[in-house]
């Protein structure tokens, strides 16, 4: 919320990971993610599946005019106020950066619940996304910090090593970068 990207900003390089996807079709811009992550992201699925796990990914990358209109929905459904705390503003979304990726399973239905942290998919992320360079952007506990509500799904690409350390210190992004 502090740090605003340009309506213009595209990131370079935008790839469909090859993984489960929600919402199938081709070219479709949520679907995909810089080349980094959705390598990141490949390695991960890869590594669930192998553990019986079945992850879907569910929303990628949002151009800064798709953002003006999840927010204006969101505004129009729960008021300025409530939205603010689920939905970023436009050029505030990390899914701008094409480094994030909403993750579910079929358990929920593959919604974008907190119920998904139960899952055995939630908790394996959890443990796990660090080791492929994925942090839960929105912790438990943390949204003073991050001013989000917490959100088991939402999983952005740091890096191997900053993931490490923010996952294993209980960090946000934001205490991190401090």
């Amino acid at each position: 919320k502090t740090r605003k990207l340009p309506a213009d900003y595209v990131p370079q390089q935008l790839v469909q990971p090859d993984v489960p996807l929600v919402f199938q079709g081709d070219n479709l811009p949520y679907n995909k993610m810089r080349v980094e992550a959705a390598e990141a992201l490949e390695q991960m699925f890869t590594e669930a599946k192998r553990e019986g796990l079945q992850l879907v990914a569910r929303s990628g990358y949002r151009s800064y005019e798709t953002q003006v209109a999840v927010f204006k929905r969101n505004e129009q459904k729960h008021g300025a106020e409530k939205a603010n705390q689920y939905s970023a503003r436009p050029g505030e979304s990390e899914h701008q950066t094409g480094l994030v990726m909403d993750v579910t399973c079929p358990t929920v239905n593959n919604e974008l619940v907190v119920a998904f942290e139960d899952t055995d998919e939630g908790k394996w992320l959890q443990q796990y996304a660090a080791d492929f360079g994925f942090i839960i952007r929105y912790p438990e506990g943390k949204e003073d910090i991050t001013g989000y509500q917490y959100e088991p799904w939402h999983l952005r690409y740091v890096g191997p090593d900053a993931a490490q350390v923010i996952m294993s210190q209980n960090l946000t992004l934001e205490e991190y970068i401090l």
